[in-house]
Formats: structure tokens, C-alpha cells, sequence
């Protein structure tokens, strides 16, 4: 399984500083990723959601090591190649709208 493109939304938020999508063998997208700034550096976040008792849940995650270096590799690249580029992050807006917006261009 290839990653065969990473979509990158820059965030100006204090911890979050992008969201990731992700599409495997161009046919697969996962969407929800974030790339956020820890003590250690950056690190890449799967997508979740908060359950019930406020903890938080991974929606898709690798199983193995490997496909998570993987995946991290190709999200931090892209990240740091879209702040080389000069990206500009978005304020206030949601992912979704980010990326609907762009795949309706």
C-alpha cells in the first residue's frame, strides 16, 4: 500500500499546526490527520473522535511501526514543504470546508 498524495492545510493555532489528508494507492482517502507541535517537535495525530467519557478515539491508525514512520515521513515532508512554499494557515476554518473547497476548483 503507497501513499500516492498528502493534501496539507496550515493551521495558526497554538499546538495544531495543520491538518493532513491522506489518499493510498489513489484510491483510498483518509482525512483528519493533524500535524501538531509537541516538546519533541512535530508529530503526526490520527484522525479520532472524543467519546462520551471525553477520552478520544483513534478513527484509523496504522498496525504496524513501519506504515506509521511511513505515514508520519510523508505528512511531515508535506507539511514542511508547504511552510517552504510560504503557506499561508487558515483561521477559523474547518478542514471540510478547506478541502471541499479546493476539490471543487
Amino acid at each position: 500500500m503507497e501513499i500516492t498524495e498528502v493534501r496539507i492545510t496550515l493551521r495558526n493555532e497554538e499546538k495544531l499546526k495543520a491538518f493532513a489528508s491522506i489518499t493510498f494507492d489513489d484510491c483510498f482517502v483518509v482525512r483528519g490527520l493533524k500535524v501538531i507541535s509537541g516538546s519533541q517537535g512535530y508529530f503526526v495525530s490520527m484522525p479520532s473522535r472524543k467519546r462520551k467519557d471525553g477520552s478520544y478515539q483513534d478513527i484509523a491508525h496504522p498496525i504496524n511501526n513501519e506504515m506509521r514512520k511511513k505515514i508520519e515521513d510523508k505528512v511531515l515532508d508535506a507539511f514542511e514543504s508547504e511552510l517552504s512554499k510560504g503557506g499561508v494557515p487558515k483561521e477559523g476554518v474547518a478542514e471540510e470546508e478547506v478541502d471541499m473547497s479546493e476539490e471543487m476548483s
